[in-house]
């Protein structure tokens, strides 16, 4: 009898009632970050409140189509692996430039739509980069994502930037009761348990919340039960060089942005990413772009920290993702579930969060455990990139005197730590080195690790 071949994890397709949990637990690791891009644009160009859940909405519905299209996949865009999408950061204090300064949201969107262009036209330029991301750099970015995020989860913890309780110990004890919960949930729980412990604990801190006023269920009654983001909303697009040139630069930090996490997520899941499949995958992060310029969002880029979830809870198919993609789809249509989500508090948010974004980290540590650095400037190349990507992190304020599109790359902890890797790999391990060197001489270790760092990945994974 003929035995069919077997499935690999990420096409796997869960039960019913396994999707809608895995994918519930991806939309609560993400939403805090998906709905703050709005809120801060908004807020600096004092929307009214109205136009501010308008812009909410539209993001949660664009959110789920391109979470759909990246996980399932359309023709030539999406990478089909278990990857969540959602606005990102970079392009905030742009926009809030953009937005301020008389172009208003018509010429953010202009901008918007016109990087989504770009992107999707040089996603194969980056897709023939890929042999410039061993796993020497591919373990750094992914360590470098790690632990930019882990002051996010900090924030979170303390009660969320800008609360009036920000820090006090009440907030700091919920959310370590959450990472409790989901140590032991994922310690000592049946396996289904174990595999959506965030999700369990979540749910058990804000149950404990509720009792002791950490939640605000106001905003539920006062949202609609259906909403639907209809195209140029405020208005049809303008097209500003200015706007559209700052937004492009924020474009490529994005694209760089989105190859460490691809990368990084195709390592967790065994299935290495292609030219090819990294070109389909930043293909439809500038269709979602270009769909957020429509429908009265902003640029969309992969979520480092549910790649973080995709590690710790080795769920590895890519139908919980697009699950959870489908709930987004029906938080933007029904703002009163949306705001269910909405009033769990931060602290519960950043118990959780301390334990994905550290397994982010921990997962390029793996990476780079396989890397030879005897011998050669691999150390190097490790030690700057981190040096670098965590220096905005620890300094928010370093490059504040530097002109604005150096901000929008440098600023990012993540896009100045992949660059830099980048940068120095090439250096070190290809460029020839000269007769003679530091290695031959007795000294500090020279180059030549390039055997090292050429490891395939399959073999890493």
């Amino acid at each position: 009898m003929a035995t069919s071949a077997p499935v690999h994890p990420v096409d796997e397709v869960p039960p019913v009632r396994q999707l809608a949990a895995f994918g519930l637990q991806h939309v609560l690791a993400m939403y805090a970050g998906a709905v703050a891009v709005p809120l801060i644009v908004g807020g600096a160009m004092k929307l009214s409140p109205a136009d501010l859940a308008y812009l909410i909405t539209a993001d949660l519905l664009v959110c789920g189509i391109a979470t759909l299209v990246q996980c399932v996949g359309v023709w030539r865009f999406g990478v089909r692996l278990p990857i969540m999408q959602g606005c990102t950061f970079a392009a905030v204090s742009p926009m809030v430039l953009i937005g301020t300064t008389g172009g208003g949201l018509p010429a953010i969107y202009g901008s918007v739509i016109v990087a989504g262009l770009a992107i999707a036209l040089l996603a194969p330029v980056f897709g023939r980069l890929l042999r410039f991301f061993p796993p020497l750099v591919t373990g750094t970015v992914i360590l470098i994502i790690g632990v930019s995020l882990l002051p996010v989860a900090g924030n979170w913890a303390a009660g969320g930037v800008g609360s009036k309780d920000f820090g006090e110990p009440k907030n700091l004890g919920l959310a370590l009761f959450v990472l409790l919960v989901v140590l032991g949930v994922q310690r000592f729980a049946p396996p289904f348990l174990s595999r959506i412990a965030v999700l369990v604990g979540i749910a058990v801190g804000l149950t404990v919340a509720v009792p002791f006023g950490f939640t605000d269920f106001s905003g539920v009654g006062d949202a609609d039960w259906l909403g639907i983001s209809t195209p140029f909303h405020f208005g049809a697009p303008t097209f500003h060089a200015s706007a559209i040139i700052s937004m492009l630069v924020v474009a490529l930090v994005t694209m760089t942005e989105t190859t460490g996490d691809l990368i990084a997520v195709g390592e967790m899941t065994g299935r290495a990413v292609e030219p090819r499949s990294l070109a389909d995958g930043l293909r439809a992060d500038g269709l979602s772009t270009v769909l957020g310029g429509v429908f009265n969002t902003f640029p969309y880029t992969a979520y480092a920290q549910n790649v973080g979830l995709v590690g710790m809870t080795r769920v590895r198919s890519r139908w919980v993702v697009a699950a959870a993609g489908g709930i987004l789809v029906l938080l933007g249509l029904l703002p009163k579930l949306g705001a269910v989500v909405a009033a769990i508090p931060a602290p519960v948010l950043g118990g959780a969060g301390l334990v994905m974004f550290g397994t982010v980290a921990a997962s390029g540590l793996r990476t780079l455990a396989r890397v030879d650095f005897k011998d050669n400037h691999n150390l190097t190349v490790v030690a700057v990139p981190v040096a670098v990507g965590m220096l905005p992190v620890g300094v928010p304020a370093v490059y504040g005197k530097f002109p604005d599109w150096f901000q929008t790359v440098m600023n990012s902890g993540i896009s100045a730590g992949c660059l830099t890797a980048i940068v120095l790999n090439l250096l070190f391990n290809h460029l020839p080195s000269k007769a003679g060197s530091v290695a031959e001489t007795g000294g500090l270790p020279g180059g030549g690790g390039e055997q090292g760092v050429e490891e395939s990945r399959e073999e890493v994974v």
